[in-house]
């Protein structure tokens, strides 16, 4: 069996240990190490060493080929978008993580970066884009379009032909209809029911969305 790929992993909370079971179970990399912050080095993840800093980040990028942010997206994908863009600029690659239990149509794109979770369904001519967050359970039906850096929280359904713009964060449970389009970071609350289309930079909540 030829040997896996060394992969690290960018932020170590409870969003890694969630990355950490979906890398184990693909297993097509091997986790050589956690980056995260100074206090933090040498303690463990699920058994995966926390082994450098941000600081050394320049320094891993001669050794490793392969790194995933795994830094959670709660609402903000700021911190998500500043160590995607400083990663790019090392010319290191994100490679695209997918769980063998989800399902993922062949007549679909996914972006660089981007983890697809346990159980997540990502249906024909689905476009994802780049360091995005497809969760547990998560369902993106057909011709839906989700740009960059956006968060689809677990259990969330996106009905056919939904657009989702950069930065956007859905909610755990939330559901929105079909054809509705969701403005740039914008925040879909939990459980929520989207029915009409949303501005940039709006958080909404409830049944119906408001």
């Amino acid at each position: 069996m030829p040997s896996r790929d060394q992969i690290i992993l960018i932020g170590g909370g409870g969003h890694c240990k969630a990355c950490i079971d979906v890398l184990e179970a693909e297993d097509r990399f091997k986790i050589a190490g956690i980056v995260d912050l100074k206090g933090k080095i040498d303690q463990e993840v699920l058994g995966y060493k926390i082994i450098a800093s941000d600081e050394n980040l320049p320094e891993l990028a001669k050794k490793y080929r392969y790194f995933l942010i795994t830094i959670g997206q709660t609402k903000s994908p700021q911190l998500r978008i500043e160590k995607y863009n400083f990663l790019r600029n090392l010319n290191i690659n994100l490679p695209v993580i997918i769980s063998p239990l989800a399902y993922i149509s062949k007549h679909t794109f996914i972006g660089e970066g981007t983890i697809v979770m346990h159980r997540a369904v990502v249906n024909a001519d689905a476009r994802i884009g780049k360091n995005c967050i497809i969760n547990t359970g998560a369902i993106v039906e057909h011709d839906c379009l989700i740009d960059d850096h956006v968060h689809i929280s677990p259990g969330a359904v996106l009905s056919g032909g939904v657009s989702v713009s950069k930065g956007a964060f859905i909610g755990t449970g939330a559901t929105v209809m079909q054809g509705i389009k969701i403005g740039k970071d914008v925040i879909v609350g939990a459980g929520a029911v989207v029915i009409n289309d949303v501005e940039d930079d709006r958080t909404v909540k409830g049944v119906p969305a408001k």
